[in-house]
């Protein structure tokens, strides 16, 4: 069977045409302008239903995960073994809407395949307001920055192959399968691979948070645990690690790092030093204690989440936000860092009375340290799911970062 023959016998949604007003009466600079502004708001629609057809409320580690995984393996399966989709050449790099050249034709060709955009009779040049839509929809399953332009990212997720997607499925599978008998009615995951969070309340997901996560050479744990309390506006103790690995570097390029940053130094005593009581050319900092004051500066923000773990890891605010709107969002070193982390406050603490938004923005704003005990703590898991689908029939797929899915991982726990 030829690839264009089989891919018309995959189960894809034709979209209605619509009939365009004429513009006869109109001067050719009216039509241009009119064409310029229905162009923009297109991309908006087709952002927003990109968003919409991977934002359900079905939880990524649940039963109706699992079976919709086994949904979308039986539709990949022989789809690969018809030979999968073709690759994009070099040549669409940096293509948007408006450009028209041979390489759409391949970009056209391989969303078809993958369902993005629906099939057509005619396959022609031009980067029109179909296939527009259709890159969006992949960037929102691949969780990618939703731009309509095939920038680097999107152009690697294009070309890696089906049979690889389809072994991204099969062992997401099982990771789903293993660990959805062993969930509470209320939980947390925190999804490595997606550096995203969902918060969970009776099969249904509550909100999804963009988080940042630990690095390829500072990987955040997987691990099972509850949150038990909230520090809110804290201190920072450094941990030994990055002493070692970042404090002493730092020291070494500005002597004044530790003074700009609010650090203090103590001994085992509690007595405080000064940077210049310590040999900076050695590892002789290890030796001591390293506390970051609370503030706008301090390296959890507002709010540390603490659950008990072995590897002294936990979630918190951070003051650099702007990471939160990158594509690939490692750079902690294990830890987990939370957007619109009041939010997410807010429902941990939902059984603990008098701290909606409001008094949690208040505390926020008020520099007071304040120690919160979670009154029902909430079962936490960090995990690492790279490929998923919902019952609409949407499929998502994440980058392998911690190279998980190439070692064949099912168990990832311990």
């Amino acid at each position: 069977m030829k690839r264009r023959d089989f891919v018309r016998l995959l189960p894809l949604a034709a979209g209605a045409m619509l009939a365009k007003p004429g513009y006869a009466q109109q001067s050719i600079w009216d039509m241009m302008s009119r064409s310029r502004t229905l162009d923009q708001t297109d991309r908006e629609t087709h952002s927003v239903a990109a968003l919409q057809a991977v934002d359900t409320n079905e939880p990524i580690l649940s039963y109706d995960t699992a079976n919709n995984l086994q949904f979308a393996i039986a539709q990949y399966e022989p789809f690969v073994l018809a030979g999968g989709w073709e690759q994009v050449p070099q040549e669409a790099y940096g293509l948007n809407i408006g450009n028209a050249r041979d390489a759409v034709i391949a970009l056209k060709r391989r969303l078809i395949s993958s369902t993005d955009m629906p099939l057509t009779e005619r396959i022609d040049d031009r980067f029109d307001t179909p296939l527009d839509a259709g890159l969006r929809r992949f960037q929102a399953r691949h969780g990618l920055l939703i731009s309509g332009q095939v920038d680097e990212a999107t152009w690697y997720a294009l070309n890696v192959p089906a049979e690889a997607r389809l072994h991204q499925l099969r062992l997401n599978l099982l990771r789903v399968q293993a660990m959805a008998p062993k969930l509470a009615d209320r939980y947390v995951v925190v999804n490595i691979p997606a550096a995203s969070i969902e918060t969970v309340d009776a099969g249904k997901v509550s909100r999804r948070h963009t988080a940042i996560v630990g690095r390829i050479d500072r990987q955040t744990p997987i691990l099972k645990s509850r949150i038990h309390e909230i520090n809110f506006n804290p201190f920072w103790n450094v941990p030994v690690s990055i002493i070692r690995r970042d404090l002493i570097k730092y020291m070494n390029e500005d002597a004044d790092y530790l003074t700009k940053q609010n650090i203090r130094i103590y001994d085992g005593q509690g007595k405080q030093l000064q940077p210049s009581d310590i040999n900076w050319q050695t590892e002789d900092a290890v030796n001591y204690n390293f506390r970051q004051d609370p503030g706008p500066n301090n390296s959890m923000g507002n709010v540390k989440i603490n659950f008990h773990n072995r590897h002294a890891v936990y979630l918190h605010d951070t003051p650099t936000k702007g990471l939160f709107g990158e594509n690939a969002r490692f750079y902690s070193s294990g830890c987990v860092r939370v957007d619109e982390v009041q939010d997410f406050v807010e429902w941990v603490l939902r059984d603990n009375g008098d701290w909606a938004r409001p008094e949690i923005a208040g505390i926020f704003a008020s520099g007071e340290r304040k120690d919160v005990a979670v009154k029902n703590p909430v079962e936490l898991h960090t995990t690492y799911i790279s490929a998923w689908a919902n019952r609409q029939g949407t499929v998502s797929f994440r980058d392998d970062v911690y190279e998980f899915d190439m070692a064949g991982k099912v168990n990832l726990e311990g």
